[in-house]
């Protein structure tokens, strides 16, 4: 959603089509009156381009050239298709279908599946990771939680890719894939996995596309049927679809061309499951005649902040860079980008907490304010952060929020009130919708006041309030609303996904971040390791971390604070360094010479540190260097050793393979992998350094506070050639 689409346009549907077309700036006007022949919508981040595609439908609908029934609308996500209904209905275009791919095949393939195969759709499973563990189970094949869940997306990647288990090791290797287990392996956990889907007579995500495909192609009468259905065609996020949805997009539309995408190249950032940009920068390709439209007005975010983005694609090397576009802001200027360093990350996620106090007590709403990260794994300390400074947050990207379990109860619980009426007692005192729903959800452990701490009490917590603050803003939108009419409004929530907003701080993955946006931005953690994250290798993977860096700055509108600390945890080495990514465009850096993907430029580098009591201030460090040959380090991995992998190692040996054994008795204890105890690399630098004394043992990076005084003693005991005194607890 944009700034000039915060609030709908028109409370009530236009009265013509040409009223349809009021407000949209030229290009918009473009996008929505080019109606014929295949249309090509470059939009970038913040442009419109909803707005421009919901007002291309209507007007086609108002103006009598498009059918409602005619037209499907195929975007990605529930919430978008969701958004995009609603608009159509204001628009008066009710009756088209905005769907994501698989809800669109879905329907189709339950159609047509007792004519295409005959009897009963096979049972479509919701998660695959208990299947790939049954399938690895066959196989005598042991996977540890991390490399299951791994596997499981090597499956869901070949699968888009039309990748046979046979031909997986082949493209894992040409695609560059970091694989979880050996390629050999992988392949026959995938055979495996599809054999058991048979056994068991089931299907997932991925078959209802390959088997809409499938029948498509094998049957012209049903293929036909589908397009005498369908004579119009909009993608959006066209920069996103994966080889299979562009084949099933290519059957829907036969040798017809009507047909408008929508996408930036420069937003492309979940290659990994297998999308691409390639489709969305061929299109002019494949149809020579097409109409080509750029948006680049860019209504979300001020100046500063779009030339922030604009910079960091500047510096972007590529087939998508080579069409990246160039955003003008529309808005009023706004602050400048902020930049902070911080000695440890603890120290980063109460810096970012205490910021976030201020702006709520200045009356920023929680509702508008982000804090987002590489990894899920970084969620952890701002949570707690967030927690210790009594700031109310949601986390995105986890659990559907109508799939959590205290949802599902609290749903029960309020139709069973509905259901007796005034009959339960709960409802004695409340005399209204808001105080019926506090009620109810009260014996379901919604409290007034949220708990202390976070984790998985704060989350049940939170989901309770949302579901009180729905009630609230229900009520004042339906004056007299009952309790049922609540329940039917949840159930058709839940069936669209659409989850209610949840007044807190949102934390989210950068990835689960794409589509939103919020009036104030933290990204944090932007350091070398993280962003990019240390596994990208190649150029093309150190450009998507790039683009990823990218849609982070374009989800803030107004303020934008970006931050990195020197070291993982307090008192451990200092030897991490801003995002090569922030070269040249943050204060005080210089722009990286070479490609895109080369490291720092060697040197002293000038960052800030931010301290509790004072502003930023400049301060002076060196960048990693190996102990070895003196080349500058990036990797994670040799920065824990020190030196470069391929330098010579002094390591002890036979200390190191204590160290192992010792290891993997204490995973046995805790119950959990032996990485968890300490990492191989973490391990080796142990065994070069042998420590004396808890002081040199905690500067080793990868121990930090909570495993030295979990550990230490005993790796102390194991450095000093003594058997380890005690036993150590686990996670």
């Amino acid at each position: 959603m944009t700034a000039a689409t915060h609030s709908p346009l028109f409370p009530q549907a236009p009265d013509s089509a040409d009223a349809v077309l009021e407000g949209l700036d030229p290009e918009q006007r473009e996008v929505a009156t080019a109606l014929h022949g295949p249309v090509c919508v470059l939009a970038g981040a913040g442009t419109g381009k909803t707005r421009a595609i919901t007002h291309r439908i209507a007007y086609g609908v108002r103006a009598g050239i498009l059918q409602p029934s005619s037209v499907l609308a195929v975007t990605f996500t529930n919430r978008a298709a969701g958004e995009m209904r609603g608009r159509l209905r204001q628009l008066g275009a009710g009756g088209v279908q905005a769907r994501t791919f698989h809800s669109a095949a879905l329907r189709q393939l339950q159609y047509f599946w007792p004519k295409a195969i005959g009897g009963s759709m096979p049972r479509l499973v919701d998660r695959k990771i208990q299947l790939v563990a049954d399938a690895a189970a066959a196989c005598r094949i042991r996977l540890d939680r991390g490399e299951l869940r791994d596997t499981t997306g090597e499956i869901e990647w070949s699968k888009v890719t039309q990748t046979v288990p046979a031909d997986y090791a082949l493209a894992a290797a040409k695609a560059g894939r970091e694989t979880p287990r050996d390629p050999a392996e992988i392949a026959q956990l995938y055979s495996a996995y599809e054999d058991l889907k048979r056994e068991r007579g089931v299907i997932d995500f991925e078959d209802v596309l390959l088997l809409t495909v499938a029948i498509l192609q094998d049957r012209h009468d049903i293929a036909e049927q589908v397009r005498s259905q369908y004579q119009h065609f909009v993608v959006d996020e066209y920069q996103d679809v994966s080889p299979l949805q562009q084949r099933l997009l290519e059957l829907w539309l036969g040798d017809r061309d009507n047909l408008c995408v929508v996408g930036d190249a420069s937003q492309t950032i979940y290659s990994f499951t297998g999308a691409t940009p390639d489709h969305l920068l061929d299109f002019r390709t494949r149809h020579p005649g097409a109409t080509v439209v750029k948006l680049v007005r860019d209504y979300r975010s001020t100046p500063q902040v779009v030339h922030l983005a604009n910079g960091l694609l500047a510096q972007a090397r590529g087939r998508a860079a080579d069409h990246r576009l160039e955003l003008i802001s529309q808005r009023e200027p706004g602050p400048e980008p902020g930049y902070a360093e911080y000695t440890d990350e603890p120290a980063e996620a109460e810096g970012a907490a205490r910021r976030i106090r201020e702006l709520l007590d200045s009356g920023v709403p929680a509702g508008e304010i982000a804090v987002l990260f590489r990894t899920n794994s970084q969620s952890e300390t701002y949570e707690q952060a967030l927690a210790d400074a009594g700031i109310p947050y949601q986390l995105r990207g986890a659990e559907r929020f109508f799939d959590r379990p205290e949802v599902r109860k609290a749903g029960i619980a309020l139709r069973g009130a509905a259901r007796f009426g005034g009959n339960d007692s709960l409802l004695d005192d409340a005399v209204d919708l808001p105080s019926q729903v506090r009620a109810v959800l009260s014996g379901e452990g919604w409290t007034t006041e949220p708990p202390a701490g976070s984790g998985a009490v704060r989350e049940r917590w939170e989901s309770l309030a949302a579901l009180v603050n729905l009630a609230q803003d229900f009520a004042a939108a339906r004056p007299g609303a009952t309790l049922g009419d609540l329940v039917a409004e949840l159930d058709e929530r839940a069936n669209a996904q659409h989850a209610p907003t949840i007044q807190g701080v949102t934390l989210a993955s950068l990835h689960s971040a794409k589509g939103l946006e919020w009036d104030v931005v933290f990204l944090v953690g932007v350091a070398e390791g993280m962003m990019p994250i240390t596994y990208a290798k190649t150029d093309e993977q150190i450009e998507e971390e790039r683009r990823l860096l990218y849609v982070g700055v374009t989800r803030a509108r107004e303020h934008l604070h970006v931050s990195w600390s020197l070291a993982r945890s307090p008192g451990g080495r200092a030897n991490r360094r801003p995002s090569r990514f922030l070269d040249g465009l943050r204060p005080g850096s210089t722009a990286t010479a070479g490609r895109a993907g080369a490291g720092c430029s060697g040197g002293v580098e000038r960052g800030f540190t931010s301290r509790p009591d004072a502003t930023p201030r400049r301060t002076q460090r060196t960048v990693a260097r190996c102990r070895v040959c003196g080349r500058t380090l990036t990797d994670a991995g040799e920065m824990k050793l020190m030196r470069c992998e391929d330098c010579p190692s002094d390591m002890d040996e036979g200390l190191y393979e204590r160290l192992r054994e010792w290891r993997a008795e204490q995973a046995q204890r805790s119950g959990q992998p032996a990485f968890c105890v300490f990492t191989d690399k973490t391990l080796m630098a142990i065994a070069e350094s042998s420590p004396d004394d808890e002081g040199d043992l905690a500067r080793i990076p990868g121990v930090g506070v909570r495993k030295l005084n979990r550990y230490g003693a005993d790796v102390l005991a194991i450095c000093a050639g003594r058997q380890p005194g005690g036993e150590a607890d686990g996670d």
